[in-house]
């Protein structure tokens, strides 16, 4: 059964400890928590004072995925607020290895994005290092965009490499999913769906949730 991660992104900000608690009461396994800094993505999210206050209400792992410059600056804070999944850019961390290490020696997984236009030829050399391969399925930066369908292929082409170099890391997805494109990504070989507007604007999230974890 594939895992699933709502976006906090497409909640309801005016009542975000409803969202949360409805998160909690789901069946979804995560939480991913979209940080983005204006400058590697077109769009300002979430600081840390705003995971500060959802750390103590969530009861799911939370996936904080790094859309900034400079990521490995916030892993020591990141890991103090209890943070499971710390996930970076390949495009922003030069150092690459030195950052999963840094991550790993925090405590938490280390998870590393890629952009659509991103080879996956990138990771070939970290891929036994890292627990997730996060594969974006629109262009980052904004919620509700539509899924771009030939990162489908790249998916299959991740999973072989995993399989190839006998990788244990997971494959995730962000952009765009619903139950159609999930299910595309699903028989591609993805761990786990990241879902946004397709969750918290259906009319029973709840149950949103459990359709796309049976996918």
């Amino acid at each position: 059964m594939v895992q699933t991660a709502p976006s906090l992104l497409s909640a309801n900000f005016l009542n975000l400890e409803r969202d949360i608690e409805m998160i909690n009461q789901s069946e979804a396994d995560w939480l991913h928590y979209d940080v983005m800094d204006g400058s590697f993505v077109p769009n300002i999210s979430f600081g840390f004072p705003v995971l500060s206050a959802v750390m103590k209400k969530l009861e799911k792992p939370l996936d904080a995925h790094f859309m900034v410059l400079h990521p490995e600056s916030w892993i020591k804070e990141c890991a103090r607020l209890g943070v499971r999944m710390f996930t970076v850019h390949q495009e922003t961390c030069p150092n690459l290895h030195r950052t999963i290490q840094e991550i790993h020696e925090a405590g938490m997984m280390a998870g590393v994005a890629l952009n659509p236009a991103t080879s996956i030829s990138v990771l070939e050399e970290v891929i036994c290092d890292i627990d997730m391969v996060l594969i974006m399925t629109v262009n980052p930066g904004f919620g509700g965009q539509s899924f771009i369908a030939s990162m489908v292929d790249k998916v299959t082409r991740l999973k072989a490499m995993i399989t190839a170099k006998g990788s244990k890391a997971w494959i995730e997805c962000d952009g765009g999913v619903n139950l159609t494109t999930g299910k595309q990504l699903v028989d591609a070989g993805v761990d786990i769906l990241v879902a946004g507007s397709f969750v918290f604007k259906s009319a029973d999230p709840r149950q949103t949730i459990i359709d796309l974890k049976n996918l």
